[in-house]
């Protein structure tokens, strides 16, 4: 059963940091893309960044480039979000993803299933 949990989410001030965490399990984490993706109340889920099966390849959006990195640890089934120059529109639900398909990244929110929960992420102003 595919599982993931996602953790490091809080408070934090604008201008600060935070890194995420994506714990998986449950599915060979070695062979699928992941992703990050974020909802604020209201809006719809945005697809913020990928990250390729092997970590040599990512993918970033408008939104987030130049401010986040995703990263990830096969021998730990991690993948990382850190999160830097936080600003207060970047309030909100953060989940990470699996790929439908192994070795292959996309960017297309469609291709990305079996979600975490979410940690909640809040940028004061």
């Amino acid at each position: 059963q595919v599982k993931l949990v996602e953790s490091g989410g809080g408070l934090v001030q604008a201008g600060g940091s935070l890194r995420l965490s994506c714990a998986a399990s449950g599915f060979l984490a070695s062979t699928y893309a992941m992703a990050w993706f974020r909802q604020a109340p209201g809006k719809e889920r945005e697809l913020l960044c990928a990250i390729s099966n092997d970590g040599r390849t990512t993918y970033y959006g408008d939104s987030v480039k130049g401010r986040f990195t995703i990263s990830r640890d096969n021998a730990e089934n991690t993948v990382y979000l850190q999160m830097s120059a936080l600003k207060p529109e970047d309030t909100a639900v953060y989940y990470c993803a699996k790929n439908s398909w192994t070795y292959t990244l996309t960017t297309e929110s469609s291709t990305y299933d079996s979600w975490g929960q979410g940690t909640q992420v809040t940028v004061s102003s």
